[in-house]
């Protein structure tokens, strides 16, 4: 039996891929350099900024020493986009209410780090639902390491059978099913409804 629904956040809860691309793009555009959108979506989306830094180091020589300043500055980036941008869902509101009623715990586990997946939250109207968050902060290792979702599972008292992880990006997808959780993937933010949610749960409750 489920007993408890995380969420990942980026692509699920917000639609903020773009405004990840475009403030990681700022910031390395302050040394000339920049991430084609083809290679951000099949390439770095869903990795948290150290590990996509890292992996231009590799590819173009990105001095490692810049990290902190460009991690800095993207973050910086990424929250005025946030701000701007970010606003509540109803469809989001109506489901996450909806699962609270029902007795079904929450969570989020992001790959972002934990200001910007509570700020973000809180602009949503979604915070007040969630009974954890898990940022890349929390964890040795970031999807598509399963450790946050084994974190996040511990941490809710549950066993991994009672879980189900909504997730729309391939390295999310492989920490979900190896943390021993159920899937729910999803293709964009509106495919996160309480429909499809509930629909999910009863067929795998039903076995």
């Amino acid at each position: 039996m489920i007993k408890a629904v995380i969420f990942d956040m980026d692509g699920v809860l917000v639609d903020a891929k773009e405004w990840h691309y475009q403030a990681l793009n700022k910031a390395l555009g302050l040394f000339g350099l920049e991430i084609s959108r083809y290679d951000h979506l099949t390439t770095f989306d869903g990795l948290p900024t150290k590990i996509k830094l890292d992996m231009l180091s590799v590819v173009s020589g990105l001095p490692t020493k810049l990290h902190p300043f460009i991690n800095e500055m993207k973050q910086q980036y990424t929250m005025d986009l946030v701000y701007q941008y970010c606003k509540p869902v109803f469809v989001h509101q109506y489901a996450l209410s909806n699962l609270k009623s029902l007795g079904y715990r929450l969570a989020v586990a992001s790959n972002s780090i934990r200001n910007t997946v509570e700020v973000m939250m809180q602009k949503a109207d979604l915070l007040q639902y969630l009974d954890l968050i898990l940022s890349n902060q929390d964890v040795v290792h970031g999807k598509p390491s399963p450790e946050i979702y084994v974190n996040a599972i511990e941490k809710l008292g549950i066993s991994p059978g009672e879980a189900l992880v909504v997730e729309d990006n391939e390295n999310g997808i492989k920490a979900a099913l190896a943390s021993g959780a159920h899937l729910l993937k999803v293709d964009k933010v509106e495919d996160v409804t309480l429909h499809s949610i509930m629909n999910t749960i009863d067929k795998i409750n039903k076995g």
